[in-house]
């Protein structure tokens, strides 16, 4: 079938502009490749070293030929996530027995939750634990002793950190293991009104504290649609997982099997055999053109405007936010899912879920069908849905029509036309918005500027009476550079407060919003960011400020704007407590949201 010309459009313009990164990229890969198994290069010392905490698999290490694969684990139990993959090496292990070989922890990455530190000090070190995460898997794999690898993560930073170290270690094989998501609680409006009811002040904190614990309530994943599921979805639009395995409940014998078989897989694709697969040949420019369709034609998380391009990059691949608008102007929504609906990721894998989705983009031209994957080539093989037949794990075609059109719908008859993704430019400089959640009437939001330099200084604004009229609320000198980049997703209640009495209400920021904000209006991620110099710095209350999904305009109404100073801010309070002293050099180093704020790319 024909691509959709915009599509071809845009993956040949990320072929040409990336070509020289790239083919220096796919050089080091194909090097590494040559020199075959790792093992066979160590000293019998550092084999020994190696082997000496393996058990029953020592002989097998020494002497056998199936391969031995790698474990990168983000397991802890503070994470509900993440909380699953405690039980995951001991199924990894059995199951590379089974086929022969043998698998090893490699090493643990930190992961951190989102939500614990939303508008804490901690939220300052959660886009650098990206890099991080990276660095530390690199740590883990460089004893070079790994014929494939098996990556155990699903939140925010920590599959994009994942992703990275991956592609450094591209010639290697590598099958990414989800958790899943816990069991459907309490419906996701009734969680944001208790919240909106608590910012208020009509709300007390234990009634606040009944509603988060009957939302929050068991392993697995949160189960709205913000950043964590988006990078699941992700996963298989890009061919890194198995297919349909993103959202199977944790503890399962489902999700069991599938853990196991990601094990025999990723061996199974490893140079010792005859289906040789490197990671470096999967995530390829077709497969990021998949993952940004995915985004869009899902309605994802905002934060992966900056982690996709960090990712790319990993691998020689140049993406811009120019190929995200481009793309979403011609995906259509096809998915509302809780904060773009009232669905949560239950209720969507349940109507058909990813394995629908990708059939209905595969059947519009708007999706790569020759990619190269896990399971195989070609992205056809993600509209089947995996089953448990007697016990043995198997795959049949999924469903060709939707089961609740409320939550999925068929690319004929889309929720909206375009995606869920804009970008906005002006004299205030570049931005994105999700625009998904917001409703059109809001879409367009022009009226004065409330400018503060910490979501601290708008809180106290909110709860002293200060903010009763409609305002842009910008929150500047929250850029990488700044403080790195927090997520300001604890001001959503009140801004929702603000519009719910019928106020005209944006919000500007060159820091971070959550995947989980949805219907305000948020131009965020704005570049160059203020300790930049970027524009925003120039911003003074009162100000006419015009944002404009729309049109994507994002521009300050004042004859004197270009020739005003920046204002200056005391950013003292982001150098030191809660860990933060020890990211002075990430700060320093890192890159602009442009380029994936990544101290790989400062």
């Amino acid at each position: 079938m024909p691509l959709h010309p915009t599509v071809k459009k845009v993956t040949d313009r990320i072929i040409a502009r990336s070509k020289p990164h790239r083919d220096t990229y796919l050089e080091r890969m194909a090097q590494a490749a040559s020199q075959g198994p790792a093992r066979a290069h160590l000293s019998c010392s550092g084999q020994a070293h190696a082997y000496a905490g393996a058990g029953d698999d020592q002989s097998t290490l020494a002497t056998g030929t199936a391969g031995n694969l790698g474990i990168v684990t983000a397991y802890n139990d503070m994470l509900s996530a993440h909380q699953p993959f405690e039980r995951y090496p001991a199924l990894l292990r059995d199951a590379a027995r089974t086929a022969g070989g043998t698998a090893q922890v490699a090493g643990g990455v930190p992961s951190m939750c989102d939500g614990v530190t939303q508008g804490e000090a901690g939220m300052e070190l959660s886009l650098f634990s990206r890099d991080v995460i990276a660095l530390a898997a690199g740590v883990a794999l460089s004893h070079n002793t790994f014929d494939a690898s098996v990556y155990l993560g699903v939140c925010d930073k920590i599959v994009p950190g994942l992703v990275i170290a991956a592609q450094s270690f591209g010639h290697l094989p590598a099958v990414f293991l989800p958790a899943g998501p816990m069991s459907t609680g309490i419906s996701n409006d009734e969680k944001a009104m208790v919240r909106q009811r608590f910012a208020a002040g009509e709300a007390d904190r234990a009634e606040l504290m009944a509603s988060e614990m009957a939302a929050y309530h068991g392993p697995g994943t949160c189960t709205f649609y913000g950043t964590a599921n988006t990078n699941q979805m992700l996963m298989e639009f890009m061919g890194l997982h198995l297919p349909g395995s993103s959202f199977v409940s944790p503890n399962t014998d489902l999700r069991d099997a599938l853990t196991e078989e990601g094990a025999r897989r990723a061996l199974s694709l490893s140079a010792l055999g005859n289906n040789y697969t490197p990671t470096c040949d999967i995530l390829d420019e077709k497969a990021f053109v998949n993952g940004i369709v995915g985004l869009n034609a899902t309605g994802g998380s905002t934060n992966l405007l900056i982690h996709l391009i960090a990712m790319a990059r990993a691998g020689g691949i140049v993406l811009t936010w120019e190929d995200f608008a481009e793309l979403s102007d011609i995906t259509p929504l096809l998915a509302r899912v809780y904060p773009n609906g009232l669905a949560d990721v239950n209720h969507f894998h349940a109507a058909g879920g990813l394995g629908y989705m990708i059939g209905e983009l595969l059947s519009a031209d708007l999706l790569h069908p020759d990619t190269k994957t896990v399971a195989g080539e070609g992205l056809e093989n993600y509209t089947l849905e995996p089953k448990l037949l007697d016990g043995a794990l198997t795959w049949q075609p999924g469903t060709k029509t939707s089961l609740n059109d409320k939550i999925v719908r068929p690319a004929t008859d889309p929720f909206a036309p375009t995606g869920g993704l804009a970008r906005l430019s002006g004299n205030l400089g570049t931005s994105v918005m999700k625009i998904s959640a917001v409703a059109e009437k809001h879409r367009l939001v022009e009226a004065p500027a409330r400018v503060f330099h910490d979501q601290d200084e708008v809180k106290a604004a909110f709860k002293a009476g200060k903010l009763t009229e409609d305002a842009v609320i910008v929150v500047r000198f929250q850029g990488p550079r700044a403080n790195g980049m927090p997520e300001l997703h604890s001001l959503t209640p009140l801004m929702s407060i603000m519009q719910g009495k019928g106020l005209k209400v944006a919000f500007v920021t060159d820091g971070r919003m959550s995947g989980a904000s949805g219907k305000i209006p948020a131009a965020i991620h704005v570049s160059p960011e203020a300790l930049d110099g970027g524009p925003i710095a120039k911003l003074r209350d009162g100000d006419l400020v015009r944002v404009d999904a729309e049109e994507g305009t994002l521009e300050v109404l004042a004859d004197d704007f270009d020739s005003r100073p920046l204002a200056t801010a005391d950013l003292s309070s982001y150098q030191h407590g809660t860990g933060r002293d020890l990211f002075s050099a990430f700060r320093n180093a890192v890159g602009p949201a442009t380029t994936g704020a990544s101290i790989f790319e400062g």
